[in-house]
């Protein structure tokens, strides 16, 4: 699944594409933001992990769990 993070006053967001389910990342979200210290924390398909404090977050957008294959593959 692809995942954008808005960061404030950042003109660029960041795009993580991972593994996990959209309830997880809600729950993960939710974590973060219900702290004032919390850390949403992701994790990419290569296990990179992206920390980003939940003070700074503005907006989180959840794409496709099951992204379509592009490309000439086999049949």
């Amino acid at each position: 699944m692809e995942i954008k993070v808005g960061i404030r006053q950042v003109s660029k967001e960041i795009v993580v594409d991972s593994p996990l389910t959209a309830d997880e990342v809600k729950k993960e979200l939710a974590q973060a933001l219900g702290n004032d210290q919390g850390v949403l924390a992701l994790t990419d398909t290569h296990g990179r992990q992206v920390l980003i404090p939940g003070t700074g977050i503005g907006y989180v957008e959840l794409g496709t769990e099951h992204a379509r294959p592009v490309g000439f593959g086999a049949i």
